[in-house]
């Protein structure tokens, strides 16, 4: 399982090059290629303010149909008027001509500062070096995770391997993602950015893909958030080769479906670990909720918590933050039938405390992964959400972020 990477399904390829938009000189412009059209499928960011990239995906994956992905760091083309557009194109007519496929079967993406146009001849420079750079090995895949970094401070990789029919199948992924995180990704939606890229050899309808990211995105990037800011340029994407076997029976759909959530909830909980200042994970499981919908909503609500996430930065118990914010949020919650614990200590139950260890459960809380339990007491939907702590050094980041 540790050797899968991106490029372990059949059929792709990927290279990055240094064109020099980012000031470190590091990677920013990488590209994943499929040898042949992929059936494709991506979800997109429910901002109303999105990136040139953003609108020009949209209408590229309408077909279901990709040959590539290209993508830049270190601007986000974003908020750029008509000539964001124009650079947008310009990338897939780009990236289109080295493969030799229609500039339609590009989605682009972009990453980093917003309100820069695009350096276009870096961009073209970077292009061209990226096509070059195109490889099949894990170095080639381990470049193209490395070019979309912004803030991130590792690379966030994950690959699962099933078998159907007796044959082998690979789906596997990259994202980045460390601030300015808190998705909310959609099919057809009414700075840091999270971006996600999957690959698979399955042979599997546009349509049926489609659906699956949707829901698998649902359960890990959009349940995943830093400081629940949805950027403009969140996007999640998944080419498949086709040159692996189909999956097309309900138990196959099932099979991959099962993969695609192990891999998605993977790279979404490494966003939270790697969260801008980030010390530990934190994850919210809320269960016994009237419907799933406030499930989901009491959970967000404690993991976007400013004094939730400062009470974990300083390993301190203070339950009643938690139990307050469920109180606020647009769902039913009724705090006399609830019950609270952390790490595994009941600290809370039934509208009243539950004597406990203090400092010990404070030890308890200076650890990498911290799990806050809540139980409404009300029903039987569920729901987790990960984010991390809040520190001094995510302010220090985001203060210095542009300057």
């Amino acid at each position: 399982m540790d050797k899968l990477h991106l490029l372990s399904p059949a059929g792709f390829r990927a290279g990055a090059y240094a064109a020099g938009i980012k000031a470190s000189g590091k990677l920013d412009v990488a590209m994943l290629v499929c040898d042949r059209p992929a059936a494709a499928a991506a979800v997109f960011t429910i901002n109303r303010v999105v990136s040139a990239g953003v609108v020009v995906g949209r209408r590229n994956i309408a077909a279901g149909k990709l040959r590539g992905i290209v993508v830049n760091s270190g601007n986000a083309n974003a908020c750029t008027g008509k000539q964001g557009m124009r650079d947008a194109e310009r990338m897939c007519q780009l990236a289109a001509k080295e493969i030799g496929c229609p500039t339609a079967q590009i989605l682009p993406s972009s990453t980093g500062i917003i309100g820069h146009l695009l350096p276009m001849e870096k961009i073209q420079r970077g292009v061209a070096g990226a096509a070059s750079d195109l490889g099949k090995s894990a170095a080639h895949a381990q470049r193209f995770s490395d070019a979309i970094l912004t803030t991130d401070l590792v690379r966030k990789t994950a690959a699962a391997r099933i078998k159907i029919g007796g044959q082998n199948l690979v789906v596997a992924g990259v994202c980045k993602g460390s601030g300015m995180i808190g998705p909310r990704l959609a099919l057809q939606p009414p700075h840091a950015t999270m971006l996600a890229y999957l690959s698979t050899d399955a042979k599997i309808s546009p349509v049926v893909l489609r659906r699956l990211l949707a829901a698998s995105a649902d359960k890990s990037f959009n349940a995943v958030t830093v400081d629940d800011h949805p950027s403009t340029n969140d996007t999640a994407a998944i080419l498949a080769s086709g040159l692996g076997p189909a999956v097309s029976s309900q138990r196959e759909v099932k099979l991959f479906s099962a993969a695609l959530d192990e891999v998605c909830q993977s790279l979404a909980y490494q966003i939270a670990a790697d969260g801008e200042g980030a010390t530990k994970v934190v994850r919210i499981d809320v269960s016994g909720a009237r419907s799933e919908s406030d499930a989901r909503k009491i959970a967000r609500a404690i993991a976007n918590s400013p004094l939730v996430k400062c009470a974990m930065h300083g390993n301190d118990p203070n339950w009643g933050r938690i139990i307050s914010i469920a109180g606020i949020c647009d769902a039913d919650f009724d705090a006399d039938r609830s019950v609270l614990k952390l790490q595994g200590t009941t600290v809370f139950r039934h509208g009243r405390p539950v004597p406990f260890d203090n400092a010990g459960v404070s030890r308890s809380l200076a650890q990498k992964e911290v799990l806050v339990d809540l139980n409404c007491g009300l029903g039987k939907s569920t729901a987790t959400v990960w984010t991390c702590d809040l520190s001094k050094e995510y302010v220090t980041i985001n203060a210095d972020y542009h300057t």
